[in-house]
C-alpha cells in the first residue's frame, strides 16, 4: 500500500496515512466508527520535496504499516510543532477542505493575481496562529508584513484566507450587513473605520481566537506564503458550488448553522 504525507492546518501537524485524500478526509473529520464530527483543513505534501532532516520521516516505513488484519494504517503522527515553518511551499500539493461530517472537495493552487483596488479586506489567519485580522494590504503584501522578521510581532510563514465584507468594505460607518455571521459587528465596523485613517497601522486585530471556518463566508480563497513567495488556492464560484460541487456545498452550509 502507498503511504500519504499529508499537512494539517486544524490542528497544525504532519501525518502519514495509507489513506487517499478523499478517503483521509472523511477519517480525520468523523473517525473511523463515525463518532466524532470536524472540519478539517490540510494539504497533501510531496515528500521528495521535504526536508528529510526536518522530521522523522524514517517513521513512515516503521510506523506506517498495514494492521495485522490487513487494514490500512489510517494515521502516524509525525510532527505537531511549527510543522508549516519547515515544510516548503513548493511541497504543498492539492489543498482540501472536508465538512465536519466528512465530505471532502479538493483545490488546486494558481498564480495570485490581485483582482481589484479594494483597501479593507478581513483575513482569518489559520496556521501558526488564528486572529482575525482587517487590514489594508491585498493578499501578497499581507503575507510579506506578517512574515517580515524586522516588524516587531512576525511569524515564519502564515496561512490564511479572506473573508467577505461586503459592502463593508466601501462603507463601514452605516452599510448593511445583509447575512454577514459575524460576531459582534459594531466591533468590526470600529476596526474597519480606525484603518480609514491614513495614519492607521496597516493590520488590526478583530477577534485574538479565531472561530471555525465557515465555508460560504470566503472570499476569494487560502494563502500560503512566507518572504520568498505565495501559493493561492483559489475557492470554485457559487456556480461551480452549487453544481460541480453540490454535496460538498450542501454539506458546508448546513455546518455550524451556516
Amino acid at each position: 500500500m502507498k503511504n500519504y504525507l499529508y499537512l494539517s492546518l486544524v490542528p497544525e501537524s504532519l501525518i502519514a496515512s495509507m489513506l487517499p485524500p478523499e478517503e483521509f478526509g472523511v477519517y480525520y473529520a468523523v473517525g473511523n466508527k463515525k463518532r466524532t464530527r470536524g472540519q478539517a483543513l490540510f494539504f497533501e505534501v510531496d515528500p521528495a520535496k521535504l526536508d528529510q532532516t526536518a522530521f522523522p520521516m524514517e517513521d513512515i516505513e516503521k510506523r506506517c504499516r498495514p494492521h495485522e488484519d490487513g487494514r490500512p494504517k489510517h494515521s502516524v503522527y509525525l510532527s505537531i510543532y511549527r510543522v508549516l515553518e519547515h515544510v516548503p511551499l513548493e511541497a504543498l500539493m492539492k489543498m482540501y477542505l472536508v465538512t465536519e461530517d466528512g465530505r471532502v472537495l479538493g483545490l488546486d493552487s494558481k498564480p495570485f493575481v490581485p483582482s481589484d483596488k479594494d483597501s479593507l479586506h478581513f483575513y482569518q489567519e489559520l496556521c501558526p496562529v488564528t486572529p482575525r485580522i482587517v487590514s489594508k494590504l491585498d493578499p501578497a503584501a499581507f503575507t510579506k508584513f506578517i512574515t517580515d522578521r524586522n516588524q516587531p510581532v512576525s511569524v515564519p510563514r502564515i496561512a490564511f484566507v479572506e473573508l467577505i465584507l461586503r459592502d463593508l468594505r466601501r462603507d463601514p460607518n452605516t452599510a448593511d450587513v445583509d447575512d454577514l455571521p459575524y460576531i459582534n459587528i459594531e466591533h468590526l465596523r470600529d476596526c474597519l473605520r480606525d484603518l480609514r485613517n491614513e495614519f492607521s497601522k496597516p493590520t488590526k486585530t478583530v477577534i485574538r481566537q479565531g472561530h471555525d471556518l465557515l465555508y460560504r463566508t470566503i472570499r476569494g480563497g487560502f494563502y500560503i506564503g512566507d518572504q520568498t513567495g505565495l501559493k493561492y488556492y483559489p475557492m470554485p464560484s457559487r456556480t461551480e458550488l452549487d453544481s460541480t460541487h453540490y454535496t460538498w456545498w450542501r454539506s458546508a452550509l448546513a455546518s455550524f448553522g451556516q
